[in-house]
This record gives structure tokens, sequence and C-alpha cells, in this order.
């Protein structure tokens, strides 16, 4: 991969909330995000040029009751929101109303839906990080490695999901092709994109669709179907974590179970990318000693990138690259 490019900051905002752990853009520019005590924000005026201190409009959309993640809009003025603790949501974003799509899989509770995605069938596909560790051990599913991470499918109308996927190294964000042929999943703990076909002579199959990532990723964002997925890399790789994978199943438990109730801070390297629909790099932005850390999600709007963090208690807004 070549070197990349500076990620350069331009505003931090606050939001009064923590942890805007996704961020999405509507048609109008405005960022959608939910943050940690259960609130759907919508921010207004982040990519104003004209703002020399940026202070925009945020507006309570909702209240989860649970612990929301990755958002999807939709074109009826509604959300699909991944709740980490109460599972697949659909919430009116007319008078904020939530409705529970789906809470459990086989009888099975969703403990940690991650990210979603609306197909034009009008099913929902969505991804299950971990079924042994909840949001608050994250940390301890990277460590153990057990590949309990799912994609899943609830069909148009339905309350049960199907998997699609299993066996995935920490699930996470959740991009469509522009065609709709395949959806590509970011697996956090292999630093890694797979492919999953969804149409086709290799429909329900799956490969590696951008293999050895400088970092790991978490929430996929896509724009426009001519546009790129933005990747966010919510770390750098760790090459004593790689080493640990390689230990045997009892050692990689023993170490989650240190790592959960250790202290975490994240690092100061941050990063992004964005890939095309042949699995090139198009961007790859970096920044070393960032005040603004683990960059969680990112999306594009107003010529500006909007970055999310399951750690800040705000948004960042940075230089958008030139298109290549």
């Amino acid at each position: 991969m070549e070197r990349p490019g500076t990620l350069v900051p331009q505003h931090y905002v606050a939001i009064g909330g923590r942890g805007p752990e996704d961020v999405v853009a509507d048609a109008r520019g405005r960022v959608l995000t939910g943050v940690e005590d259960g609130r759907i924000l919508r921010l207004d005026g982040l990519t104003d040029p004209a703002e020399t201190r940026v202070e925009p409009r945020v507006e309570v959309l909702a209240e989860t009751g649970g612990r929301p993640l990755g958002l999807e809009l939709l074109p009826d003025d509604a959300l699909l929101v991944c709740d980490a603790e109460r599972g697949l949501l659909r919430v009116d974003l007319t008078d904020g109303t939530v409705d529970i799509l789906a809470d459990s899989v086989a009888g099975e509770r969703l403990r940690f839906c991650s990210n979603v995605v609306a197909l034009p069938d009008g099913s929902v596909c969505f991804t299950v990080s971990s079924r042994r560790h909840p949001l608050d051990h994250w940390i301890g599913d990277l460590v153990e490695h057990a590949a309990t991470g799912r994609l899943l499918r609830l069909a148009p109308g339905g309350d049960t999901p199907e998997v699609l996927l299993d066996g995935l190294q920490f699930a996470n964000g959740l991009a469509p092709s522009a065609d709709g042929s395949f959806l590509v999943v970011a697996e956090t703990g292999e630093c890694r994109l797979t492919r999953y076909w969804l149409t086709g002579p290799r429909a329900g199959q799956s490969e590696p669709f951008v293999e050895n990532l400088p970092g790991m990723p978490d929430n996929l964002w896509r724009g426009a179907p001519d546009g790129p997925i933005w990747v966010a890399l919510a770390g750098p790789r760790v090459p004593p974590l790689d080493l640990l994978h390689r230990a045997a199943p009892a050692v990689r438990r023993t170490a989650a179970r240190v790592a959960v109730r250790a202290p975490f801070h994240p690092t100061g390297t941050i990063g992004v990318l964005a890939v095309d629909d042949t699995g090139q790099v198009v961007h790859h932005l970096a920044r070393r000693r960032s005040g603004f850390r683990m960059v969680t999600s990112v999306c594009e709007t107003g010529g500006r990138l909007v970055l999310g963090s399951l750690w800040e208690r705000g948004v960042a807004v940075c230089e958008a690259p030139v298109p290549k």
C-alpha cells in the first residue's frame, strides 16, 4: 500500500454527548449519529465554510433506550439503527418512534449489533460483532480472536433474521457494491474487508476483498453509488496482538480476561481509507499524534470528511482528498 497522505483536521465539534460511534450524511448535508446515552442526533452546519468557529445546530431525533451504533438512512424519513443492547431498530425521524425489528436469531439474543444496510429488495443486512463479548468488553473479542461475528439478513416484513455468514473476526462495517451484486464487510479483528456475493453464480459465497489493511477497519460508508466506500481505521495494527492471535485458544482467552479489566487509552494515530468496487485503495489518509482519537466512522459531506469516534465527545471535520 502506498504511503498515506495527511489527514488534515479543520474543526473539532463538541455535540453534547459521548461516543458518536457512526456518522452518516443525509441528502441535505446534515450528519446523523448516535451517542452513549441512547440519543440519535442530527447535526447541521458542520461544514459551513463561512464558519471559523463551528457551532452546529444539534437536534435530538429519538432515544433508543440502549446504545446506538451503526446507522442507515431510509428514503421514507426513517433510520435503521444497530443498537448494541436492543438489537436492530427502526426509527421514525418525524416523531421519534422506535420499533424493534429483530432482537434475537435462532433463539439467541442479539447482544452486539454493529452496522446495517438496506437493500433494494426491501431486505436488511446487518452485522453482529461478537456472540461472546458485549460492547463494553469489545477489546476482549479482539484479543480472544474467537471469530463469533456474523452477517445476518432480515427479509422484508420478517422478524427472524437468517445467518448469511458466520465465523467472522469482529464483523463491523457494511457497505454495498455500486451494482448491488455484493456486500463488503469489515472484519476488525482480521484487519481486512470481506466480500459476500448477493447475486450471480457465486451468490452466497464469500472471499477476501482487501487484506492486510494498515489498521483495524470499523464502520464503512458509501454516499453516492458511483463514489468510493469509505473505511474508518479505529487504530493501527498492533504487532504483539497479531502475534497473540497465533497462540492457543486457552492463551487468548486468558489474555482477553486481562484485557477487559485493564485501562484502555486509544493511540494517537488515526486513519481513513477509500476503496472502489475492485478492491483498489483510491485514498489513504493518516495522522499521527492526533488529538481526536479512535476514529470509528467517516462520511463525506459538503466537500469535507466528518469523523466519528466511540471515544470522543464530538466529531472532527477534516479536509477531503482531491478526487483521483
